[in-house]
């Protein structure tokens, strides 16, 4: 299980609430719940939930939004599509940071453990501080940079070839999986980019399109903005979408080699 940002001199308290199920029902599941309110002054704790699976859908995220319209309406978490598309509901569960909305509860053998993302800070419950995440995307200026006027009569066009270069890259929904899985961005969350903002910023680099290839690469050329990665292969294992930050990075390091060259 990863560690997680904590109030300082605090722990988790394992004495949390315990919801049982009623007795009729013949297929529950118990869901262990990370709980933490900072207006409330208290440690955090592990809240226990048992939900009757014959009367839940099959997502983890179905089962969370369940124990909040029936059984907690106090549980608080961030939700949107429940396609794997927004990126909203993404948490640790079972150990693995993942979206709820597409992780099956069958999957999980035992209790289902649920934490926020590890190493943010914690809003209140389910839900991570992720401010600096999206300032880290917001300086590597997302968007298409060009010198050249665009043709009067048509949009800017791509090849076919040039195209393919964005797979595997475009999919990326920002969801922060594999930044917070990265004990690189653990230690150096406030200088290192992270693994998903560096996958978006090969995004870029890989448009045909663009026109600022230079000026991006020499926003990352950067000991810690690129360099920290260890390639631990952390984000690549854990991005619910099959992506691969890891070569990304890799592929913007030798494009850094080769202007050397």
């Amino acid at each position: 299980m990863a560690e997680f940002t904590l109030p300082k001199n605090s722990k988790i308290r394992k004495d949390g609430k315990v919801y049982k199920a009623d007795k009729t029902a013949t297929n529950v599941k118990v869901f262990k719940v990370y709980r933490y309110d900072p207006d409330s002054g208290e440690n955090p704790r592990i809240d226990t939930y048992e939900v009757d699976l014959d009367k839940c859908g099959p997502m983890v995220l179905d089962a969370i939004i369940k124990i909040k319209n029936e059984i907690d309406s106090t549980l608080t978490f961030r939700r949107s599509c429940r396609e794997g598309i927004c990126g909203s509901c993404a948490m640790n569960i079972d150990g693995t940071n993942t979206l709820a909305c597409t992780k099956a509860i069958e999957d999980i053998k035992g209790d289902v453990k649920i934490y926020p993302l590890p190493h943010q800070p914690v809003v209140k419950d389910l839900v991570p501080d992720l401010t600096n995440f999206y300032a880290q995307y917001a300086s590597i200026e997302p968007w298409i940079k060009t010198k050249t006027p665009p043709p009067p009569d048509r949009e800017r066009l791509q090849s076919p070839e040039d195209r393919d270069k964005l797979d595997g890259l475009y999919e990326c929904i920002l969801c922060a999986c594999c930044s917070t899985a990265c004990p690189s961005y653990w230690w150096n969350s406030e200088r290192y980019l992270g693994p998903a903002i560096l996958l978006q910023a090969r995004r870029w680099l890989a448009d045909s399109r663009d026109e600022a290839t230079g000026e991006r690469l020499d926003n990352l050329e950067d000991p810690y903005r690129l360099y920290r990665c260890h390639t631990i292969m952390n984000c690549t294992k854990t991005c619910p979408k099959g992506l691969n930050p890891a070569k990304a990075i890799a592929e913007t390091r030798q494009d850094l080699v080769k202007r050397k060259v």
